[in-house]
């Protein structure tokens, strides 16, 4: 649209269904590429996706016209579809329900890229729950510790 100037950037984080560490070393780059080829698709701009074994971060810019939930559905429905389809993992992939979605500005993208480009060293100090959970509290968003994971029964 002629005259529509935006600038909103979000970081999005995401885990596996039931917290497992299923995403091998091994394929994670490939993983992480799917994902911000989706992102882009959409109309977005990846400008990184990183994580770890049980979830994952991305740092796009997000284009107005895109819902975050439309766009979440499709990256999480699309990026399970390949990793099946690939058989990455010895059962079915699935996603947890859900995402963590944070806004930044401009200031903040270095050092939320880095961030996010240093998510293994940081996993060795910190669990992805106590990350997740210091964002909502550092954001201030209300939560139900009970509706944050859905645990393996």
């Amino acid at each position: 649209m002629a005259n529509t100037y935006h600038q909103i950037y979000l970081q999005i984080v995401f885990a596996v269904k039931y917290k497992e560490s299923i995403i091998k070393k091994d394929w994670q780059p490939e993983n992480f590429g799917v994902i911000g080829n989706l992102i882009n698709e959409a109309g977005c701009k990846t400008i990184i996706v990183n994580g770890v074994e049980d979830h994952v971060h991305c740092l796009i810019g997000l284009k107005p016209a895109v819902s975050v939930s439309e766009l979440m559905k499709t990256v999480k429905a699309k990026s399970s579809k390949y990793i099946n389809d690939h058989s990455l993992t010895p059962q079915r992939f699935e996603w947890q329900e859900g995402y963590g979605v944070f806004s930044y500005s401009q200031s903040q993208v270095d050092s939320v890229y880095k961030y996010i480009q240093n998510q293994q060293d940081h996993h060795k100090k910190q669990t992805f729950k106590e990350e997740y959970l210091e964002f909502l509290q550092r954001f201030k968003v209300e939560y139900d510790e009970q509706y944050i994971f859905q645990d393996l029964i």
